[in-house]
């Protein structure tokens, strides 16, 4: 049986279906994906890319798959936010930024760092959608600019 395949993605919105992801598996190249639905199709994209809350996989057979950001276990952190926000940067670390709060993946280690400086930390679980690179990519992670090192 051959799964209807997407090999491109597409900043849609909507979607004749959905699939539900944490931010590390919305980072990805190749793999079977389940919609929400229970319907597989496969995910064969030219290079690895990073998908946001409502991008959308563009099937093969014209339908769209919208990618939903899934809750995830994260810590909200409040307090002195731009200083905060430059130790979580510093570290490579990815950080949702809000007005009034900043979002990272739960690690016990950044924890006592943020509260080492002052900052405030409660558990939550929600959607996880960190500001993307500086140079046009979407995943903060070392330090490729576009180009071999």
């Amino acid at each position: 049986m051959t799964l209807p395949t997407a090999c491109t993605t597409t900043h849609a919105h909507h979607g004749d279906a959905q699939v539900t992801l944490t931010y590390e598996e919305r980072f990805l190249r190749r793999k079977v994906l389940t919609t929400d639905a229970g319907e597989e199709f496969l995910v064969d994209l030219p290079q690895t890319t990073s998908l946001g809350h409502g991008d959308a996989f563009a099937l093969d057979d014209g339908r769209l798959i919208e990618v939903i950001a899934a809750p995830e276990p994260l810590y909200e952190i409040t307090g002195d936010l731009p200083r905060l926000a430059w130790h979580i940067g510093n570290r490579h670390t990815p950080c949702q930024i809000e007005p009034v709060r900043l979002l990272i993946a739960r690690d016990h280690v950044l924890g006592e760092m943020i509260e080492g400086l002052g900052g405030h930390l409660r558990e939550v679980v929600e959607p996880f959608t960190p500001e993307g690179g500086a140079y046009g990519h979407g995943r903060t992670h070392g330090h490729e600019h576009g180009h071999s090192h």
